[in-house]
């Protein structure tokens, strides 16, 4: 069978599982391979599972690399405490006549892939300056499939690539387009990010973690920022320490809103692949753009 024959609603909730494993480097490809071979029936082939549950980065671009609305262009900047120089895409409409609130949008495991300029392009389209940096920077970049990108994205150290972020708001601070507010949205390793940048900068307006890991409870004092978090009811990975951050940000007062979306994967937001929920994604980024609105302008 060909996968683009094969329907969401036919695969089991345990290849869903599977694949997660394999995206978050609990499982080697090989092992993954093997595990998805179980559910390879009948006319569904193991090669054609495989194929389905891999992102498309052509087909569901929603705001084109040349959209003429806005001004996008790759750009540098430093980060000292992390990989050095740093690549990202910055993005603002192209009418903007006054100062802008600014957005960090950060990528998953794997760099900065098409899907998270798209998101970057979005935010921007939304009234926003948007910066999305590529934490692969210093090991040449996204390399051009998510496979490699992980692999890549392994072999650096998350705190320091925490500092990358970090110095991404330095910079967007500084940019004369910008009126000095600044918000970050993150997805997966992202979210953890988002979550992590609320923690360190206590000037951040705004924090947005899509499906992202809690920080430790002893650092939420620390926390200023207002948090909008999203997860996805299925996610029971990330999921499980939600109750402590939860009773954790309670404890101390800070001002949260978090939304648990049910029946959905982890990655539901991401529209190049399966796991994407059309309804949940488009609520939790009206969610999202709203709460920017309230706090970024």
């Amino acid at each position: 069978m060909n996968n683009s024959e094969i329907k969401k609603e036919d695969i089991k909730q345990e290849v869903f599982d599977l694949y997660d494993d394999y995206a978050h480097n609990r499982l080697s490809r090989r092992e993954f391979m093997e595990k998805l071979s179980v559910y390879a029936v009948g006319t569904i082939t193991t090669a054609s599972l495989m194929s389905f549950l891999m992102p498309d980065y052509q087909n569901p671009i929603q705001v084109k690399a040349d959209d003429p609305r806005l001004k996008s262009e790759y750009i540098h900047y430093k980060s000292e405490k992390g990989g050095g120089t740093i690549k990202a895409l910055l993005s603002k409409p192209a009418d903007a006549t006054t100062k802008l609130g600014g957005i960090i949008v950060v990528h998953e495991n794997r760099g900065l892939n098409p899907h998270i300029e798209d998101v970057a392009r979005r935010a921007a389209l939304a009234g926003f300056i948007s910066i999305a940096p590529d934490a692969l920077t210093p090991l040449g970049g996204y390399p051009g499939t998510d496979d490699k990108g992980r692999e890549l994205q392994s072999k650096r150290d998350k705190n320091e690539m925490l500092e990358d972020f970090i110095a991404a708001y330095e910079y967007l601070k500084k940019h004369n387009d910008c009126n000095g507010k600044i918000g970050v949205v993150g997805f997966c390793f992202g979210g953890w990010i988002a979550n992590m940048m609320a923690v360190r900068i206590p000037d951040l307006s705004a924090a947005v973690p899509f499906y992202g890991g809690q920080p430790p409870k002893e650092l939420v004092p620390q926390i200023k920022a207002p948090l909008l978090l999203h997860y996805a009811e299925l996610d029971t990975h990330v999921n499980e320490g939600w109750p402590a951050y939860e009773s954790a940000l309670k404890e101390n007062n800070k001002e949260y809103t978090a939304y648990i979306y049910p029946g959905v994967n982890h990655g539901f937001h991401n529209d190049t692949t399966p796991r994407y929920d059309k309804a949940a994604a488009e609520l939790a980024w009206k969610r999202t753009i709203e709460f920017f609105n309230g706090k970024l302008r």
